[in-house]
C-alpha cells in the first residue's frame, strides 16, 4: 500500500508517522518551497498529547512547550468567572502543552526526515488535479520553481492542505467558501515578565471583544521570563469579511484602543500588546460541514476536511485524531484492494466527519467559552460574585459538556495507559 499526503502541516506530518509506525508507504507533497518557523501559539490538549506520546513525541515537545497548569475566564472588568486545572494538574496522564505552532510543525517534519527519510517530503508541490481508477489513483503536483506537472501514483490520495485546501476545492468547488463570524483577531508574541504562575491560560471579555493570553516557551520559562502568545478579537463594524491578504501585519494602533482600560492587579494588557514585535490579523473563519469526505480512493484530513473556529484549543487537536483514525483503518486491511480502501475510508468519514462537525457548529456558539459571554450578557457591568450570574452547576456543565463533545473529557484520556513524567513541571 502507498499513500500520497497533499500537505505537510500537522495533520499531514501527524499522518505520515503514524503509517510509518503502522508499516504503511507514504509520501508528502507540500506547496511551500521551504517549512519555517510560521505562526503563533497553539495548545496540543491531552488527547492529543496521548497520540504525540504514543509517536515517541511528547518528551521532546514538552522541552519545547509549557505544560499549562490551569485555564481562567474573566470578564472585561477582570473579575473571574471559572476557573479549572488543565493537563497533568487535572489528573491526565499528559499534560496540555502550549506550543509555537512553527515550532511544533518543524519538529514534527524532523521526525518525518528521520524515520521516513529525506525524500519522502517534498516541497514546492502544489496540488492541481488527481483521477482514478480500480487500480490506484493518478495524482497532479506542479512544481512552484519550474511549473512542470509531475504525476504520482498511489492508492490512496489524503488531501491535508489547509484551510485555504486545493483538494477540497477540486471535490467540492460549490461548497467551499469562507464563513466570516464578523470579527477579526489580531496575534503574536510578547516576550515579558512571567504573570500568574507562569503556567496559566487565560480568556477574558466576551463575544464582540476578547483577550486570549498563554506563554509557549518552557526554556524561557525556567529562565523567569515568559514568551507570552495573545489573541486579541473585536467585532468589525460591518461585518464584511475583509479583501485584505491573510496574515498581514499591522500597527497596535488598529485595534488596541478598546483594551487601554484592561489593566488588573496581576496582567497588563495593553503593556503586553505594546510589547509585541509583529502583530498579525486574521479574519475569524470557518467553513460549513461537508456532506462527505471520501471520494473512492480519495479523503480529506484536519482543516481541509472541517476548519473550525480557534475556540475551545481544538483545530490541531481534531486533525491529530483523523490521523488516528485514519491510520488505525488502514492497518487493518491487510491488503490494498480497492473495495477495502474504499470502505476503510468510508469507516473514517463516517465516524470522524459527525464529530467534528458537530465542534464546528458549537464553536460557532462560543464553545465553552460561551462562560464569558453569558456572564456579559447577565452582568453587563460586572457582579459582586460570579455564582450570583451563573450557577456553579451551569458551569460546570458547560466545561465538562465540551470536553466531551471534543473527546477529551478526563475519563476518556485516562482510560489509556499513558504514563509520563512531569518533566520540566
Amino acid at each position: 500500500m502507498k499513500i500520497v499526503i497533499a500537505g505537510a502541516g500537522i495533520g499531514g506530518l501527524t499522518l505520515a508517522l503514524m503509517l510509518h509506525q503502522r508499516g504503511i508507504q507514504c509520501e508528502l507533497f507540500e506547496s511551500v518551497r521551504e517549512l519555517k518557523p510560521l505562526g503563533v501559539g497553539i495548545n496540543l490538549l491531552p488527547h492529543a498529547g496521548r497520540e504525540m506520546h504514543e509517536l515517541g513525541l511528547l518528551e521532546t515537545l514538552m522541552q519545547h512547550g509549557v505544560q499549562t497548569s490551569a485555564l481562567h475566564y474573566y470578564n472585561q472588568f477582570g473579575q473571574s468567572i471559572w476557573q479549572e486545572p488543565r493537563g497533568l494538574a487535572a489528573g491526565y496522564p499528559v499534560p496540555q502543552l502550549s506550543i509555537h505552532r512553527g515550532e511544533l510543525q518543524l519538529l514534527l517534519a524532523q521526525a518525518v526526515r528521520e524515520r521516513l527519510g529525506d525524500a519522502c517530503l517534498h516541497t514546492g508541490q502544489s496540488f492541481e488535479s488527481f483521477t482514478q481508477d480500480t487500480q490506484g489513483v493518478t495524482v497532479k503536483f506542479r512544481n512552484r520553481d519550474s511549473g512542470e506537472l509531475n504525476e504520482v501514483r498511489a492508492d490512496l490520495l489524503i488531501g491535508a492542505d489547509g484551510i485555504h485546501s486545493s483538494l477540497r476545492a477540486f471535490l467540492h468547488p460549490n461548497t467551499n467558501e469562507l464563513v466570516f463570524s464578523g470579527r477579526m483577531l489580531w496575534r503574536a508574541v510578547t516576550e515579558a515578565d512571567p504573570y500568574l504562575d507562569g503556567k496559566t491560560m487565560f480568556m477574558a471579555g466576551h463575544q464582540d471583544q476578547k483577550f486570549v493570553c498563554y506563554p509557549i516557551s518552557e526554556p524561557l520559562r525556567k529562565q523567569g521570563r515568559s514568551l507570552i502568545n495573545w489573541i486579541a478579537e473585536l467585532r468589525v463594524p460591518n461585518g464584511a469579511l475583509p479583501a485584505t491578504d491573510w496574515n498581514r501585519q499591522v500597527d497596535a494602533s488598529v485595534f488596541e484602543q478598546p483594551f487601554q482600560s484592561w489593566r488588573w492587579d496581576w496582567i497588563d494588557i495593553p503593556e503586553i500588546i505594546r510589547g509585541a514585535q509583529a502583530i498579525y490579523e486574521f479574519p475569524l473563519v470557518d467553513k460549513n460541514p461537508l456532506p462527505r469526505w471520501s471520494f473512492d480512493r480519495v479523503a480529506l484530513l484536519g482543516d481541509a476536511a472541517h476548519p473550525m473556529y480557534p475556540i475551545g484549543s481544538n483545530g490541531s487537536a481534531q486533525a491529530i485524531l483523523d490521523a488516528r483514525y485514519l491510520a488505525d483503518n488502514l492497518a487493518r486491511l491487510g491488503d490494498a484492494r480497492h473495495e477495502k480502501l474504499v470502505l476503510a475510508l468510508k469507516d473514517y468519514e463516517a465516524e470522524r466527519l459527525p464529530l467534528t462537525a458537530g465542534i464546528v457548529l458549537r464553536n460557532r456558539l462560543n464553545g465553552p467559552e460561551q462562560v464569558m459571554q453569558l456572564a456579559h450578557e447577565r452582568a453587563p457591568d460586572g457582579f459582586a460574585h460570579i455564582h450570583d450570574v451563573i450557577p456553579e452547576t451551569e458551569l460546570q456543565e458547560i466545561s465538562g459538556r465540551y470536553k466531551r463533545i471534543a473527546g477529551f473529557d478526563p475519563a476518556r484520556v485516562a482510560g489509556s495507559s499513558v504514563t509520563v513524567a512531569k518533566a520540566g513541571a
